[in-house]
């Protein structure tokens, strides 16, 4: 048998083996490379998400005191509608706040807005309720740990009194509605929240200087940063009429330009940009414990992104200055039971910016919405309230309960309250926030 030599095939020669070895060696490079970067990658995922979900505060003190008095409490109506209580502190202590006041040791509720989310997610409507309304505030315990009295006094003084499972014990009996979770932001929060989206976009039909707010504006179109912003939502005596119903519009109406700034692509698809949204948002935050994680605020986020924005409403309760101060608010019946049913049933509320004829509104039926800026009968508010508590006892006196549990403050009849049957408020929508 004739032995063959073979010569070299491809590949084979000296400088043929060198390449496939270097290539060797640069695709295990490679690898190791692209795991290093998944790995790096994961663990600052996993850092950006530890932080994001370290920020909440947790209320777990509410959630004890509410459970003492679940027996009381509204039942759910309506499988996977949910309400969710949110509420402005405008509490001095913490960072950034001392510069709005004295830090006496007491908070109140700013603004507080109950939302309401449809069961199928495709609405949500964020009712205002006037922090000068005046309300049964049942005993709540205090800070301390003593209690108070059950009294008839004005709202944002549950939230003092007895913090948030006092306010939601007071929404829940004002309403029927159940409160199944809630959110406290305060200024510093606020402000951080306006900052991390770059600004959001107002349009003013007068300048605006008013030196108790801190804020000096031209007319026009401006993007308003946090601090302005703050002073924005929160100004009185130099915007419109001076009433607390058309700052609760104009916090509206600022809302709803803030949730069309953070639905844009422009925030939601640049990481750079979301990240501080994020951070500030859930550093801002206080809430129950079923909203206190990344979890738990994606589980509710989830079902909002594709409510279309004129379906994301904006209204105050139906109001109107109280009889028997115009300093204060009540409820207008039974458009406000109306609204409260409607919410609580999960049926469809829907809002106009068209306001009614107000020409005969001292004569007029008070359940129409002509009676809800309040000034229609004279009154109207002052910057500062006096925060002293002093002057509750005449509202409370008039409000205890007598003989195991009956309120005393019976107020005449009006006669001239007549149903309302439109189930239409007077309100605006997110997509009705923009500039035109």
């Amino acid at each position: 048998m004739t032995d063959s030599t073979y010569g070299p095939g491809a590949g084979a020669s000296p400088s043929g083996l060198a390449a496939r070895r270097r290539r060797r060696r640069w695709l295990r490079y490679a690898g190791v490379g692209t795991a290093v970067v998944v790995l790096a990658a994961g663990g600052v995922g996993w850092a950006v998400y530890r932080k994001l979900d370290g920020n909440i505060t947790e209320d777990t003190d509410a959630a004890a005191e509410l459970a003492r008095y679940e027996k009381e409490r509204p039942t759910p109506l309506v499988h996977d509608a949910q309400n969710i209580l949110l509420i402005g502190s405008d509490t001095r202590s913490g960072r950034g706040n001392h510069k709005y006041g004295r830090d006496l040791g007491t908070q109140r509720s700013d603004t507080t807005i109950l939302l309401h989310l449809a069961a199928d997610r495709q609405s949500a409507t964020a009712v205002s309720l006037p922090r000068d309304l005046m309300v049964r505030i049942p005993s709540c315990r205090r800070p301390d740990g003593s209690r108070t009295r059950a009294q008839f006094a004005q709202f944002n003084w549950a939230f003092e009194f007895g913090g948030t499972a006092c306010t939601i014990r007071t929404v829940e009996k004002l309403t029927n509605i159940r409160v199944d979770h809630h959110m406290v932001v305060d200024f510093a929060g606020f402000k951080d929240m306006v900052d991390a989206v770059d600004g959001v976009q107002v349009c003013l039909k007068a300048p605006v200087d008013d030196a108790a707010a801190k804020l000096r504006l031209p007319a026009g179109r401006q993007t308003l940063n946090g601090e302005q912003a703050l002073g924005f939502v929160r100004a009185r005596k130099s915007l419109g009429n001076g009433s607390d119903t058309e700052r609760m519009d104009r916090q509206q109406e600022f809302l709803g330009a803030l949730v069309n700034k953070v639905r844009s692509n422009d925030v939601l698809l640049n990481p750079v940009k979301l990240y501080p949204v994020l951070d500030a948002a859930t550093s801002s935050l206080t809430t129950d414990p079923g909203l206190a994680s990344l979890r738990g605020l994606y589980e509710l986020v989830r079902g909002l992104r594709n409510i279309p924005t004129e379906r994301v409403q904006f209204l105050t309760v139906p109001r109107r200055s109280y009889t028997y101060d115009a300093n204060r608010d009540e409820l207008v019946e039974p458009a406000a039971d109306e609204l409260f049913t409607r919410l609580r049933t999960d049926e469809p509320v829907q809002v106009s910016r068209a306001r009614p004829d107000v020409s005969n509104a001292s004569t007029t039926s008070h359940s129409d919405e002509s009676s809800y800026e309040n000034g229609d009968d004279g009154g109207e508010y002052e910057e500062e309230e006096d925060d002293s508590g002093e002057g509750a006892e005449g509202y409370a006196d008039s409000g205890e309960y007598e003989d195991g549990g009956e309120w005393s403050d019976e107020k005449p009849d009006d006669p001239t309250h007549t149903p309302s049957p439109a189930p239409t408020f007077r309100g605006n929508t997110a997509a009705g926030s923009t500039c035109t």
